[in-house]
């Protein structure tokens, strides 16, 4: 049965941001009578969901997998370029055991480090801090030999930016007599993700052997020759870069080390392969390198022969294994298109179902636009909410309503707007159920989205997330009467109130509303007290 404020309710409205009223903003121009009563008569906040505050870096707009890992996991949950620029930032960078173990052996052996990666800073797949803290890493350590090999980016930046970026690169290798720059390649050659093995096999044989089509004494001359030939960043061929004596100015032999800097795995995995798997059928090495240590800067794949950098930052407690752990039993809803969100990411990166969560996927649409059915499987969701409010079966209830992200990503707004109302319907129908219930209901999103259908600046459609906050609301029978103590919403429009909180308040709120202790390691705060 339940009752006196449980089950309580979390209902996570993908991809509604707030943001002030305007021509391109699905929410305010929708008909939304449930959602405007609700802050009429209940607390409600807006909450920080993008950049820093949810683990991404600054001005990086929010998305679906980083909301529900900071909704769930009660902490800020660093993605992999601000975690180990907080690395650089705190010192700890220079202390990684996995660093050090490839250092000291190459120093024991006398022998080089090389270092490969994407030379930019795209910001996708490596960043170029990171190969300069490793090179400070090594001028620290007394490194005598280290070879650069340089991937090139064109993709995630200008296509032709690679010229800056090595200019850089080559202004403080100047600095540093034990380093050089080795080899380039294109991205394309050298961060094949597709399985076209001969582009790895070009780039890794221009690594290892010292062997490529194109050569240069200069990296800087290299990209030039390139560009005259109208071949820019991307598609650089390898080209070996050879010293005075037309030699490669390094090549990979045993007892070497190799640190791969990019922290992205996808285009990573299959030049790691090329090097570490002693039974590699890909193409043909000319030696499987013996006594060869090598460090990637993130898990690139289970069971690679490798040394792992940094392990991704870790969530052991989120909201879900804590109601479990107390012997709660808890429901989990969302339609197709958002079933990993309420599951896997919401619950810390587990695929598994914690014992007493129960989990219900409603079939999305089959159709090519979501613009041609905005209310998606809403009513289904709706439903299966409804329902486990009602069987008294369940202590905490989590869904995702997938509408307003979905169909904010097409780029209709007209579309939008009806997604809109079509959520505000749902809505009213869960509220009344949660009255009817005694239990309590929490609102909010893992991103904005839907707010900002067209961009301001240019007038073109925006199909992308937004850096908005997203509303917070608790709604139940006891919660009206203690909105005279929150912050009073200026003419009903939340965008006129500063952010109050962040993503990660939620997990927090939720066990404060369940009756249950925060465990140590989660780090947000309730957002009642």
């Amino acid at each position: 049965m339940l009752g006196q404020g449980w089950p309580v309710v979390l209902l996570v409205f993908d991809g509604f941001g707030i943001s002030a009223p305007s021509r391109g903003n699905a929410v305010t121009l929708s008909y939304m009578p449930n959602f405007n009563q609700l802050l009429r008569q209940y607390p409600a906040i807006t909450l920080q969901a993008s950049g820093e505050v949810v683990g991404l870096p600054w001005g990086e707009m929010g998305n679906s997998e980083v909301g529900h890992m900071n909704i769930g996991g009660g902490k800020v949950v660093y993605q992999s370029l601000p975690y180990i620029n907080k690395t650089i930032f705190d010192g700890s960078f220079y202390e990684n055991a996995a660093f050090a173990e490839a250092i000291n052996h190459v120093k024991q052996n006398n022998s080089t480090l090389h270092i490969m990666g994407l030379v930019s800073d795209g910001g996708i797949h490596s960043s170029q801090n990171h190969l300069y803290a490793l090179l400070e890493l090594c001028q620290k350590q007394q490194v005598h030999s280290v070879a650069i090999h340089a991937f090139l980016d064109g993709r995630d930046t200008p296509h032709n930016a690679a010229m800056h970026y090595i200019q850089q690169l080559q202004q403080r290798v100047q600095a540093l007599p034990f380093a050089k720059i080795a080899s380039l390649a294109g991205r394309y050659w050298a961060m094949d993700r597709d399985n076209h093995w001969e582009r790895i096999e070009a780039a890794y044989t221009a690594i290892a052997q010292g062997v490529a089509k194109f050569t240069a004494t200069d990296a800087a001359q290299a990209i030039a020759a390139s560009y005259q030939r109208s071949v820019f960043d991307e598609e650089l061929e390898p080209t070996v870069i050879v010293g005075a004596d037309g030699k490669p100015v390094a090549t990979v032999h045993d007892n070497d080390a190799i640190i791969f800097f990019n922290f992205r795995a996808d285009r990573a995995r299959q030049m790691t392969k090329a090097f570490v798997l002693p039974t590699f059928t890909k193409f043909n090495r000319a030696q499987y390198f013996h006594n060869l240590p090598f460090v990637t800067m993130m898990e690139y794949e289970r069971n690679l022969p490798v040394k792992i950098a940094f392990i991704p930052d870790h969530v052991a407690n989120p909201v879900a294994k804590v109601v479990s752990d107390a012997g709660m039993t808890q429901l989990h809803v969302a339609e197709t298109e958002k079933y990993a969100h309420v599951t896997f990411f919401l619950n810390g990166g587990l695929e598994d179902a914690f014992p007493g969560e129960e989990r219900v996927m409603i079939p999305s649409p089959r159709v090519s636009s979501y613009a041609e059915v905005p209310d998606m499987s809403a009513g289904g969701v709706r439903d299966a909410v409804t329902q486990g409010i009602q069987s008294g079966k369940y202590h905490f209830i989590v869904a995702n309503f997938a509408n307003a992200d979905m169909v904010g990503h097409t780029g209709n707004l007209e579309a939008a707007k009806r997604a809109m109302e079509c959520l505000d319907r749902n809505l009213g129908d869960i509220v009344a159920t949660v009255l009817q219930c005694d239990a309590t209901l929490v609102i909010t999103a893992d991103h904005g989205n839907v707010e900002e259908m067209y961009n301001l600046q240019t007038g073109e459609i925006d199909k992308e997330h937004s850096t908005n906050p997203v509303p917070f609301l608790i709604i139940g029978k006891r919660w009206a009467e203690v909105k005279p103590l929150w912050p009073e919403i200026p003419m009903n429009d939340l965008s006129q109130l500063q952010p109050m909180g962040v993503l990660s308040d939620v997990a927090p709120t939720i066990l404060r509303l369940l009756g249950l202790p925060l465990p140590p390691d989660m780090s947000a705060r309730s957002l009642i007290q």
